[in-house]
C-alpha cells in the first residue's frame, strides 16, 4: 500500500476520519441532516454572540423554503434542540437558542472529535 506523500491529501484524510467518528449521533438525537443545518445555524450565530431570530432562520433560503424552515424549526422545538426567548426591549423579535439538551449534544460531538483525533495522532 502507498502512502500518501502531499501534506494537503493527508490532512483532508485525516479530516475525513475525524468527521466519520463524530458522525454517530447520541442515542436518541435523531435528525434529518436538514435540521442538523438549521441547528447548526442557529447554535453557531448564538455561540458568536448575535442569537438568530425566527424570521432569519426562516430565510436561510440555502437550507430551504420559509414553509419549510418553519415545520424545521417546530420540530427542533419539539425535540428540545432550540427555544426561543425575547430580548429585553423588544418583543417582536423572536430569538432562536440552544438548550441544555443542544448544549450537551455539542458537548458529546467536541468530545467524540478530540478523542478521534487523539487516536488518529497516536
Amino acid at each position: 500500500m502507498e502512502n500518501i506523500k502531499s501534506p494537503f491529501a493527508s490532512a483532508y484524510l485525516r479530516f475525513l476520519q475525524l468527521a466519520r467518528a463524530v458522525q454517530a449521533l447520541p442515542e436518541g438525537e435523531d435528525m434529518d441532516a436538514n435540521e442538523l443545518a438549521l441547528l447548526e445555524a442557529v447554535v453557531l450565530r448564538w455561540h458568536e454572540g448575535k442569537p438568530m431570530t425566527v424570521r432569519e432562520a426562516i430565510g436561510l433560503d440555502r437550507l430551504g423554503s420559509p414553509a419549510t424552515l418553519h415545520k424545521r424549526i417546530t420540530r427542533l422545538r419539539e425535540k428540545d434542540m432550540i427555544g426561543t426567548l425575547h430580548l429585553d426591549g423588544d418583543r417582536r423579535a423572536k430569538y432562536l437558542t440552544p438548550t441544555k439538551r443542544s448544549l450537551a449534544y455539542f458537548d458529546h460531538l467536541g468530545q467524540s472529535l478530540t478523542q478521534a483525533q487523539q487516536t488518529s495522532l497516536a
